[in-house]
């Protein structure tokens, strides 16, 4: 289960042109605690904010600095159109929650939880497609320290590999850090097995 933030202290940066709805926008985050900054430009990537939300009626790709998909911050659109390219683009700049316009102030704080929720979420699963991805690179070195236990030790596959495996779990460490580590000659892993 994901905890509701507390957006108290928050900044938002809302890019778009200032309009009715972006007056209710900014009167409902001030009552949530959210300090906001208006603006029509390209956000900057220097001191991003907590938050961006961004009119998806108008954006254009140069307004957001980061590349497609891969939000730095969580990101909500302002949305009043139902044209498909309207919707994609939204969803390309990063944006998780929609804020239908015309802005109606009980529409504001769900789609600030769900944006980020979803980035969060997102930031997780990143982190672990590279922890594996990394893991999975490493795989040849776990593979040539199986090999050297074997040559070493006069053991089959799943012996050199069980050895490995306990010695690092005995040092709480990633096997394919112990593997590298005892294919470097550290001393202290001489006992492997």
């Amino acid at each position: 289960m994901i905890n509701t933030p507390n957006f108290a202290g928050w900044r938002a940066t809302i890019l778009a042109e200032e309009d009715g709805n972006t007056d209710r926008l900014r009167r409902q985050l001030a009552l949530l605690g959210v300090s906001t900054s208006l603006q029509w430009l390209p956000l900057s990537p220097i001191d991003l904010p907590d938050l961006v939300i961004v009119d998806a009626d108008r954006g254009w790709d140069e307004l957001l600095p980061w590349p497609e998909g891969k939000p730095a911050r969580p990101v909500a659109a302002l949305l009043g159109s139902e044209a498909p390219g309207r919707i994609a683009w939204a969803i390309g700049c990063g944006a998780s929650a929609i804020i239908p316009k015309p802005v109606s102030a009980s529409a504001i704080y769900p789609a600030l939880v769900l944006a980020v929720a979803s980035h969060q979420q997102r930031m997780e699963a990143d982190a672990r497609v590279a922890k594996l991805e990394e893991r999975l690179r490493l795989r040849p070195v776990v593979f040539a320290a199986i090999n050297r236990l074997k040559t070493e030790r006069q053991v089959d596959d799943e012996e050199a590999y069980r050895l490995l495996r306990e010695c690092a779990m005995e040092r709480r460490m990633p096997m394919e850090q112990l593997a590298a580590l005892f294919l470097g000659g550290s001393k202290a892993l001489k006992d492997v097995g």
